[in-house]
């Protein structure tokens, strides 16, 4: 398989989910009054890889049924459209499909054109936040340990960085960073969160250090993640962040499959072992349909002396660096000390490059 082409972010746009050729015309002609380029899909299937990166969504009556069926996860900024004198838009399939807002052309045309015409200045253009997502081949590989060093690097950098935890029966990325006697809001206290978050309110109630604040769980019963609530998150942390890191767990539910498709780049932590290689390809078949940069990062040591290209290659995708043993990197854990926390080390250097690549600036202790 071939290295993937990560879709640029100045090229996420608007997306428009309608088979009615004549709604369709309509909502070009109010794109092209707001000054922005969109995306199209005739139904559900289409639209599916582009839904969650979208920074609008504007699904025709004639889908709302098929996106019902389809179940596809609730996010911000979706609209129901419909035309006068034709199918009712109706505010109760509106809410059964998440969408925010109803409208009824000609009379919301005004409306439309001033959402499009915010399109143009989206947050995933350059300058809003770059997003990397890591997720686990198999269980214990390392990746929120990779997920804490990528953030704890970024925030050194003086980037302003979110880390979120998206993994419920994860053990807490504030554990992994040594905070969890830090006073602020957990994913429990923000799971009511349906639409757009104010940035400067979110960063105020996550716990925090300099640059760096942090989304986790407390240490309650675990509870599902809402779909609707990673999507505000995540809006929010692309106009306010500099950088994202997205911790998801191995089995994508709806919220995880929001933040893999809002990613720039996925990582999936292998151990250098077969068995954790079979495994990670069940992973990799996943989370592949929902990136289009996913790369693999080999973890030693090898006990049957497999190689990261070895690696990369059984599971189709390029390979994005390997990780070294590091003792002291658990002893260091088990102190309450953050990793890549000093700046040395295999992962320290790992996390440099890859916050480099991912933000196209050079790094502290990147040539």
């Amino acid at each position: 398989m071939p290295p993937r082409t990560p879709l640029p972010p100045y090229r996420r746009l608007p997306l428009l989910v309608t088979a009615d050729g004549d709604l369709l015309d309509e909502l070009l002609r109010l794109a092209a009054a707001g000054g922005t380029e969109v995306e199209l899909a005739a139904d559900p299937a289409a639209a599916r890889a582009r839904w969650a990166p979208a920074p609008l969504v504007l699904v025709g009556v004639d889908q709302a049924q098929a996106c019902l069926r389809a179940r596809l996860p609730r996010r911000a900024r979706t609209v129901l459209v419909g035309r006068s004198g034709h199918l009712d838009p109706g505010t109760e399939v509106a809410e059964l499909i998440g969408a925010e807002h109803v409208a009824t052309l000609p009379a919301a045309e005004p409306w439309l054109v001033d959402r499009l015409a915010e399109c143009t200045a989206d947050p995933t253009r350059p300058g809003g936040a770059r997003i990397v997502a890591v997720l686990g081949g198999r269980g214990g590989a390392g990746a929120s340990i990779l997920a804490g060093g990528l953030a704890v690097t970024a925030a050194r950098d003086r980037r302003r960085t979110l880390l979120v935890d998206a993994d419920p029966l994860g053990g807490g990325l504030d554990l992994v960073l040594g905070w969890e006697q830090l006073e602020g809001l957990r994913w429990p206290g923000l799971t009511g969160a349906d639409g757009r978050v104010d940035p400067p309110s979110l960063v105020r109630a996550l716990p925090s250090r300099g640059d760096l604040v942090v989304l986790s769980w407390d240490r309650g019963d675990p509870l599902p993640l809402p779909a609707e609530a990673m999507a505000a998150t995540i809006d929010a942390a692309r106009r306010g962040r500099d950088v994202v890191v997205l911790d998801l767990p191995r089995h994508l539910d709806d919220a995880a499959v929001v933040g893999l498709q809002a990613a720039d780049r996925a990582l999936v932590v292998v151990p250098a072992e077969l068995r954790a290689t079979a495994a990670a390809a069940r992973v990799v078949a996943e989370a592949a349909p929902h990136c289009a940069d996913l790369a693999v990062i080999v973890r030693g040591p090898a006990p049957g002396r497999l190689k990261a290209g070895e690696v990369a290659r059984a599971l189709g995708l390029p390979l994005a660096g390997t990780l070294r043993p590091e003792p002291g990197l658990c002893r260091g854990l088990e102190r309450g000390e953050a990793p890549a926390a000093g700046g040395k080390g295999p992962l320290a250097t790992l996390c440099q490059r890859i916050i480099a690549e991912l933000t196209g600036e050079p790094s502290a202790g990147v040539a």
